[in-house]
């Protein structure tokens, strides 16, 4: 009897370190959805896009006269053909901390005749090529929303007034009768306006405190609404999360100025991974839900007591990961052509930016990549073709969910801990629903970078039909990137598979270090 208790014991030892493992590399979750709990619209303008007189984003990516690659109006048709696949909806334009240097006039009228500028804000030179006239008629050519940001740095309120007339005025008079002689002569009919870009940061031109700007902005949009009253105006929030900075003071000002003025308030979020630490780098979506969250409380508070208040929401105008091409100065990063080369890690940070925006969809109503081409950006030129970088695929496969409703979930799932912060799912999660086709989309990232978690997932409202599919985004490599010619290393994979159900629940692992979208029929 001793020996087979000894005998015992000792089995038990031996196979102790393999059933620790098995225990450590699966962990179990479970995902509870109802259709019934909805948050609000998957806006389709969360799928933008952003584009900046900065580095090769315009000369050499959007725009490149004389190219082979190019059309008759200096378009490149592979970048065209690739931002379509993207899904990108609208796009800002011109920047960014260029346009609070920037004239709009100078990029008006025969090229010839335009004036070459020094760029203050990246130390560049402009030669104004591409202006107003071509940013509309590129937006035109992809049918995507435009989306112009004043100066509100540098320039004036008239300057601004100026710009909405001559693009939306349909009178014989002084701008319109400029955009005629231009070759357009009907109005372009821009409906979304910026207030100027990142006006509380101290690395801005034009940089000004809270109550400055809000004066500013505030005749500024009294002014562009007598151009045109049908206009949207997105006012400069929050960019400077510094440790002297006060950014919830800055969005609190501008909202109780302008809570009668404005349609969205801004928000910019860069991210990075210099530490090397897979998972502290996914953990950033405590910043973004809590920047959120703040905003859209300041909002609810601005518009507290009013009988008849203007409906605000956020614009997430400026985010991606962005950390590698910087420099200690303004135009030490502009040497640097902010030219990213994004890695699979890079491209897992999408899935968590869009589950944030997901699960705020009732706010969040806007969101613009930063940017579109080559400028930290999913697409990748030289003079002779393009890579698609890691990030793109799954901004593309998210932008499928437009116009879906977001549903608030339930999530139990393993946690660990950020710099002393609470405690966060492994599983980062978001849910929509497409009402009219019956389908579920349950976006799951995974950000555990060793741990394998299988979720019971379970539908309180309807039955889940046992096949879904499967779109993933996993690779063993975190840092594995593309290049020219080399730009299917990190592909998602698309299967249908049928998940082990019980029930109205089914099952699914997700591997570690993985973006899962789950297509899910309901009967």
């Amino acid at each position: 009897m001793r020996q087979e208790f000894v005998t015992q014991a000792l089995i038990a030892l031996i196979l102790l370190p393999s059933l620790l493992n098995a225990q450590i590399s699966q962990q179990q979750a479970r995902i509870k959805i109802d259709t019934d709990r909805v948050i609000g619209e998957v806006h389709p303008h969360i799928f933008g896009n952003f584009a900046e007189h900065l580095g090769r984003c315009i000369y050499g990516g959007i725009f490149d006269d004389g190219s082979p690659l190019s059309d008759a109006d200096g378009f490149r048709k592979d970048v065209m053909q690739a931002v379509r696949n993207l899904g990108v909806t609208v796009l800002r334009y011109p920047g960014g901390n260029f346009v609070s240097g920037y004239d709009w006039r100078d990029g008006i009228g025969p090229r010839a005749q335009r004036p070459v500028r020094p760029d203050q804000a990246w130390g560049d030179l402009e030669p104004n090529l591409f202006g107003t006239d071509e940013f509309l008629r590129y937006c035109e050519r992809l049918g995507v929303e435009p989306y112009l940001c004043i100066n509100a740095g540098l320039g004036t309120v008239d300057e601004a007034r100026q710009w909405v007339e001559y693009c939306n005025e349909s009178r014989r008079t002084y701008w319109a009768e400029k955009r005629r002689q231009n070759g357009r002569e009907q109005p372009y009919g821009v409906k979304y306006w910026g207030l100027g870009n990142e006006i509380d940061g101290p690395w801005q031109l034009g940089h000004k405190n809270a109550e400055d700007y809000s004066k500013f902005a505030l005749e500024a949009a009294k002014a562009m609404r007598r151009a045109d009253s049908s206009i949207k105006l997105i006012a400069s929030g929050s960019s400077n999360f510094g440790p002297n900075a006060d950014w919830i003071a800055w969005n609190r000002t501008v909202l109780e100025h302008l809570r009668n003025d404005i349609d969205y308030i801004s928000l910019h979020t860069y991210i990075g991974n210099r530490d090397n630490n897979f998972e502290r780098f996914l953990g950033a979506s405590q910043d973004i839900d809590h920047r959120i969250e703040i905003v859209a409380g300041l909002i609810r508070a601005a518009q507290s007591g009013r009988p008849n208040p203007r409906p605000i929401h956020i614009a997430y105008d400026e985010w991606n990961v962005w950390y590698r091409a910087r420099g200690g100065s303004e135009f030490e990063t502009g040497r640097t052509r902010l030219e990213e080369i994004y890695n699979f890690e890079d491209a897992l940070a999408m899935g968590m930016f869009f589950n944030s925006f997901i699960r705020h969809a009732d706010v969040v109503k806007m969101a613009n990549l930063a940017q579109l081409v080559n400028v930290i950006a999913p697409i990748f030129t030289s003079k002779d073709g393009l890579f698609l970088q890691t990030i793109y695929f799954p901004i593309a496969e998210y932008g499928r969910q437009k116009g879906n409703v977001a549903l608030d979930l339930w999530v139990s799932s393993p946690t660990y801990s950020v710099g002393g912060r609470p405690p966060l799912n492994y599983l980062d999660t978001s849910c929509t629903y497409d009402r009219k086709g019956n389908v579920l989309y349950l976006n799951v990232l995974n950000r555990s970078e060793k741990l394998n978690i299988t979720a019971q997932i379970e539908n309180q409202t309807a039955e889940l039909l046992p096949t879904a599919q499967v779109w993933q985004l996993n690779h063993p490599d975190l840092k594995a990137t593309h290049t020219f010619g080399n730009d299917t290393k990190v592909r998602p994979t698309v299967r249908s598979q049928t998940l082990p159900a019980a029930g109205r629940a089914l099952n699914y692992t997700f591997p570690a270090h993985s973006l899962t979208i789950l297509k899910m029929n309901l009967r």
